[in-house]
């Protein structure tokens, strides 16, 4: 199974609750697990888990390249561009690398057969381990802007590595994706079978929660909600509980706001090392998690 954990907004503990997910997940299901940080811009679920990275290859973009002698300046390669990536200035083709989002297009329609595919790097992807967890991440490139072709090479990569294990021995992936609604949190959670949306009960959470609720249910996946920094009964807790009714979004745990959590994170410890009542809670969630799964599969 493919378990993507997303949020509408930044910082309302989609990392705390992969990274202790993944640190139950055997205990909790018995089954082996592998960690993914799609969070290519700001990655960081490596500071949780501290994996012993044993590989990293370069992960590229295909852009074109103008052979400038061949070219006629016809024009068809500009006027098709929605990108603005392709132009002629006076009377030299330009290609601006990074605007270019590597559809190939400009390429199928030049008639003089004037381009070839060239590539540029937009970032890394790492391969390790931290003990029995398994760990992969991308790393986007300083200054780079095109994370959705980055995200989609990683998870690519994870399909790759699956399918060269026996059925037997694949584990369940956790997918930490990328915060808001926008390309890169659509393009993380493309591949899961279910979604854990973290929410944070304050009016900007809530807020942000439910432009996640309406970008994300229209992929027809099961969706669920981990409550984070929860606190006393209020105004925009009532306003979380009240959205997870309307939308039928079953509320599978409720971490409290908890200075020992929060001291525990600025550490980065494991929200199960905290107490042995929080372990319970994260091996509670990583069974309702897995059955949301299961559930769906056999509906």
């Amino acid at each position: 199974m493919r378990l993507a954990v997303a949020s509408g907004k930044g910082g309302a503990g989609k990392t705390t609750v992969s990274a202790a997910l993944a640190a139950v997940w055997a205990e909790a299901v018995s089954r082996p697990v592998l960690a993914v940080d799609l969070d290519v811009e700001e990655p960081n679920l490596h500071l949780f888990l501290r994996p012993v990275i044993a590989a990293s290859r370069r992960a590229d973009l295909e852009i074109p390249v103008i052979d400038a002698d061949a070219c006629t300046r016809c024009g068809a390669c500009r006027e098709i561009c929605q990108f603005g990536a392709v132009t002629i200035l006076g009377d030299t083709p330009l290609v601006f690398d990074d605007m270019c989002h590597g559809c190939g297009v400009c390429l199928a329609v030049c008639p003089a057969g004037a381009m070839r595919p060239g590539s540029r790097e937009v970032g890394r992807i790492e391969d390790g381990a931290a003990g029995a967890i398994g760990f992969v991440g991308g790393r986007l490139r300083v200054g780079e802007a095109m994370s959705p072709v980055l995200i989609r090479a990683v998870a690519a990569h994870v399909e790759a590595l699956l399918a060269d294990l026996p059925e037997a021995d694949r584990p369940d992936v956790l997918l930490d994706s990328p915060p808001g609604v926008s390309c890169p949190a659509v393009n993380a959670v493309a591949t899961a079978d279910a979604i854990l949306l973290v929410a944070e009960p304050t009016p900007f959470g809530v807020h942000d929660f439910a432009l996640a609720v309406e970008a994300f249910s229209p992929l027809g996946k099961p969706l669920a909600v981990v409550v984070n920094k929860a606190g006393e009964p209020g105004e925009a807790d009532e306003a979380l509980d009240a959205l997870c009714r309307r939308e039928a979004l079953p509320i599978l745990a409720a971490i409290p706001d908890d200075r020992a959590i929060a001291e525990a994170y600025a550490r980065g410890r494991l929200l199960p090392d905290v107490s042995s009542q929080y372990r319970a809670l994260c091996r509670e969630l990583a069974r309702k998690a897995a059955a949301l799964v299961r559930e769906d599969r056999h509906a």
